[in-house]
């Protein structure tokens, strides 16, 4: 008797089912059994209003947290930096794959790009830490942009470049990479990747976190296989510096935690993890941006801990007076 198909929540949208699409390719291949999608509408998805107004955290996943609560599917599929910092109770994330492209990605018109910008630019974005770091370093080299809020999937947002709307919008190089076709989708248009030390991206951008009822331990340890240790290290310090700054994710938080490797080349010998954050206003013309440096975390406890103590430091600095509303 063939077993039951294993049913994978997902939201909708192109990219959400392009990254569920890959895992239940994955969990096929890594349990034999057929994996079907079941397609889950959330708040975030039909709600119009920008995400900082309607909070941000958890609007995307609720939905297909109910629904794995109700048994109507076996597993979920969330763009980590989505989901809620606390831990669910009756829930856990039995994987964290291997980390796309963590970074951000400008589109502009053709041969454009962020330095070369007209003077009063237009840039879509919905996200408050994008904006505080855009204004920030338009600040500090002498530009003159502007952040416009945005909502929308990729093709609705890079269509405002094309039709001349906006004169750039940022959108997440994990999100471009995973939906393929980038060459069909930008073509005529100039894709940007914005360096770190410029723009931090979201905690735990660029991974993805597969969750399930922590009482279905067959699947647990079955979805286990696909969980990469040094990706949940990081993005676990990442989110834990969200956690304990008491922000959101709509919050103007970004933060990238990555692994420092002795020497140059192939046989290199990692040896630390360095974690930074930022927190701003969003219009640019505050920002506190911290480092730290640690030993490589090889527990839950200590990628925390590491989170924690660069939180401090930017508390220290006066981070909380920076990110306005709190959750």
């Amino acid at each position: 008797m063939t077993e039951r198909a294993l049913r994978l929540g997902t939201r909708r949208s192109k990219l959400a089912m392009a990254q569920s699409g890959h895992v239940a390719d994955a969990v096929r291949q890594l349990t034999g059994r057929p994996v079907e999608l079941v397609e889950i509408t959330t708040y975030g998805d039909t709600s119009r209003e920008h995400l900082a107004q309607i909070g941000g955290t958890g609007v995307f996943v609720a939905a297909l947290r109910d629904a794995l609560l109700d048994g109507e599917v076996d597993f979920a599929v969330h763009s980590l930096k989505d989901l809620p910092t606390a831990r669910h109770p009756e829930l856990v994330l039995a994987a964290i794959p291997p980390r796309e492209d963590p970074r951000d990605v400008l589109i502009t018109g053709e041969g454009l790009s962020l330095d070369r910008l007209p003077a009063g630019a237009r840039v879509g974005t919905g996200s408050p830490r994008r904006m505080a770091q855009l204004h920030a370093y338009a600040r500090s080299h002498g530009l003159d942009l502007t952040c416009v809020p945005i909502r929308g999937n990729v093709d609705t947002r890079v269509g405002y470049v094309r039709k001349g709307e906006l004169d750039a919008v940022v959108l997440a190089a994990a999100g471009l990479n995973r939906i393929g076709g980038t060459e069909e989708l930008l073509g005529g248009l100039s894709a940007e990747h914005l360096p770190v030390d410029s723009v931090l991206p979201a905690p735990g951008q660029g991974a993805l976190a597969v969750e399930c009822p922590a009482s279905n331990t067959d699947l647990v340890a079955a979805l286990s296989a696909l969980d990469d240790p040094r990706t949940r290290a990081a993005v676990t310090a990442e989110r834990s510096l969200l956690a304990a700054l008491e922000a959101g994710c709509s919050a103007p938080v970004g933060a990238l935690a990555d692994i420092l490797a002795d020497g140059p080349g192939h046989g290199q010998v990692v040896t630390e993890m360095r974690l930074r954050g930022v927190v701003g206003t969003t219009d640019g013309s505050t920002l506190v941006q911290l480092s730290t440096t640690g030993p490589v975390p090889t527990s839950y406890d200590e990628a925390a801990a590491l989170g924690r103590e660069l939180a401090a430091e930017m508390l220290a600095k006066g981070a909380a007076g920076l990110m306005g509303e709190r959750p």
